[in-house]
């Protein structure tokens, strides 16, 4: 078997159905379905009890999160490549098809993944109609995926197939317990050990929370231990790969100082950007100062707004043209 697709499902029964369905519709046939209940409250493990399809397998747990969740998953998958979907989310019909691609195109990575569409939470359990285009899929081979994470969204955490031997390896995988960044996390511990493949076709629907849903309890610097064992593992990487994953968490890091301004927790958002200290030598760092220290809150989010839109990530280290090839 080629794939095998792992669901976390928790309290999703309004989604799951349509979840389910789009993945039963690609156009490759050779692939298994692995939903994993996550003491779910609601309809959703009967939903999928009830498919008649037998490539869906349903595995139930008492509740323990999505990251515990995952990785019994990866336990149980008997596919080549491990794909992971959230329960809320959709896969295009020619997904699976376009990862063999870019598998056969890079066999050195054991990370492929494709681009993805975010749609809005509050929009029903299908997704509006997104297109894509019917022209050949360009595959571009990432090897410093820190850096390329700062020229725009790369991989999400229904977007990515991993070859299931390099995941057994990491077991486990997900960090038990976490639900922020515990995928972030597993993406660069990837990254740190094989290139990714990545085929630019939207073909994820990616479903976001609405603006404004971040808790403030988030904020805390105890919210994302991912970012301080990747802080942790940079000694270890090569200087080119030490300075890339320095300047991501520095970037991180000034997300949530500015998160936290917007929140009004100016004592956050001055942690946040003390340790942001490696990403001073690039203008963001210092208009998050200026505003840490001058604006009102009421101009902060204006200004955040005016800033991110009419700007790209500023100053990044240097880099390599990207690798790039046709499937």
């Amino acid at each position: 078997m080629r794939f095998s697709v792992v669901i976390p499902l928790h309290d999703k029964a309004a989604y799951i159905d349509c979840t389910l369905q789009s993945v039963l519709a690609q156009d490759c046939a050779d692939f298994e379905v692995v939903v994993v209940d996550d003491g779910s409250r609601d309809a959703g493990p009967l939903i999928v009890a009830r498919c008649s399809d037998a490539r869906v397998r349903l595995l139930r747990q008492t509740n323990a999160g999505v990251a515990v969740a995952r990785n019994r998953g990866i336990a149980a998958a008997q596919g080549q490549w491990v794909c992971f979907l959230d329960a809320d989310d959709w896969l295009h019909p020619t997904y699976l098809s376009t990862l063999i691609e870019a598998q056969q195109r890079c066999p050195q990575a054991d990370v492929v993944a494709a681009d993805f569409v975010r749609v809005p939470h509050a929009e029903g359990p299908w997704p509006p109609p997104w297109s894509v285009s019917p022209e050949r899929t360009e595959v571009e081979l990432i090897e410093r995926l820190a850096r390329r994470w700062m020229d725009g969204p790369t991989l999400s955490s229904s977007s990515v197939a991993v070859r299931r031997s390099r995941l057994l390896s990491l077991q486990p995988c997900f960090a038990p317990g976490e639900s922020l960044g515990e995928d972030l996390d597993l993406w660069f511990r990837l990254a740190e050990v094989t290139p990714v493949a990545l085929a630019h076709k939207p073909l994820v629907a990616y479903r976001v929370q609405v603006q404004g849903s971040l808790s403030s309890g988030h904020l805390h610097a105890r919210s994302f231990p991912f970012l301080e064992r990747l802080r942790q593992r940079c000694a270890a990487l090569s200087p080119q790969l030490r300075r890339d994953t320095a300047w991501l968490i520095a970037q991180h890091e000034l997300n949530l100082a500015r998160q936290a301004l917007q929140a009004g927790r100016r004592r956050q958002a001055w942690h946040w950007l003390l340790q942001a200290h490696p990403a001073a030598s690039g203008r963001r760092w210092w208009f998050t100062l200026l505003m840490a220290a001058l604006m009102p809150r009421r101009w902060i989010e204006h200004s955040i707004e005016w800033r991110e839109r009419s700007t790209a990530p500023p100053n990044p280290p240097p880099r390599h043209k990207a690798q790039r090839t046709q499937a």
